[in-house]
C-alpha cells in the first residue's frame, strides 16, 4: 500500500505519503490563496523526499470539504486525474475528520474550521475517529450554546475564542493524519468512504450578477 493523500478544503495545502504503516514524507504550508500553484510542487516533494515515483502510489486520499468553492476543487481535480492516470482508486474523507483524528481526543469534542463570512463548518465527534451527524455550516454564536463545554479543533475554534473557549490542536488540517485515517480504514478492510466531490454545504461566494447586460451579438 502506497497511499497520496493531498487536502485544499483549507487555507492548508497539504500532501503526504503513507505506506500502511506510517507516514513516509510529508509536506504543509498555509496559504488560502495559492492552492492551485503550490499543490503540484508539494506532490513533488513529498515523492523525491520518499525516493519514489508517481506510479508507485496504488491509491489516492483526498479530502472533500467543506470547504470554500475554489480552493477545495483543486485538491478534488487533481486527486481524479492523478486517479485517471494511474488507474487506481480515490478514497474521498470529510476533511474536518482528518482534523479529529489527528487531535487524538478520546472524549467528546467538535472541530470548526473558517466558511469565511463569519461562519464555521463544524461537526461533533464522540472521539477522534467517531464523527457524530453531519457537518454543518453556521455562525459561532448559533452553535456555541450547543457545544458549551466542549474541547473544539480547528482554526474556527481560534477565530471565535468567545464562541469556542476551550480551543485545542491542530489549528490546520494535514493530510498525514487524512493518510492515517484512510490507512486504517482499509486495513480494517471497511470501505467507509467518501465520494471524491465537493462538500460545499452553501452556495459559492462568486456569483452571476443580476441583470447583467448582454454585449454578444444575437
Amino acid at each position: 500500500m502506497l497511499l497520496l493523500a493531498m487536502d485544499t478544503a483549507t487555507p492548508a495545502v497539504t500532501v503526504a505519503l503513507h505506506d500502511g504503516e506510517a507516514v513516509v514524507a510529508s509536506s504543509s504550508q498555509v496559504d488560502a490563496r495559492r492552492h492551485g500553484e503550490l499543490l503540484l510542487p508539494a506532490v513533488d516533494r513529498v515523492l523525491s523526499e520518499a525516493g519514489l515515483k508517481l506510479d508507485a502510489v496504488t491509491g489516492i486520499v483526498v479530502g472533500v470539504g467543506p470547504g470554500p468553492y475554489t480552493g477545495l476543487r483543486v485538491g478534488l481535480v487533481t486527486a481524479a486525474a492523478f486517479s485517471s492516470a494511474l488507474g487506481v482508486p480515490v478514497h474521498g474523507l470529510c476533511t474536518l475528520d482528518g482534523l479529529a483524528y489527528a487531535s487524538g481526543i478520546d472524549e467528546p469534542f467538535a472541530v470548526a474550521t473558517d466558511a469565511r463570512r463569519r461562519e464555521v463548518y463544524w461537526a461533533r465527534y464522540a472521539d477522534s475517529r467517531t464523527r457524530v451527524g453531519d457537518a454543518g455550516v453556521d455562525r459561532p454564536a448559533d452553535i456555541a450554546a450547543s457545544l458549551a463545554g466542549l474541547p473544539v479543533v480547528g482554526a474556527g475554534a481560534r477565530l471565535y475564542p468567545e464562541a469556542f473557549p476551550d480551543a485545542r490542536d491542530p489549528e490546520h488540517q494535514s493530510a498525514a493524519a487524512l493518510a492515517g485515517l484512510a490507512a486504517e480504514r482499509l486495513a480494517a478492510g471497511g470501505d467507509d468512504f467518501l465520494d471524491p466531490l465537493p462538500m460545499y454545504l452553501r452556495r459559492p461566494d462568486a456569483q452571476v450578477p443580476k441583470n447583467y447586460k448582454v454585449v454578444t451579438p444575437k
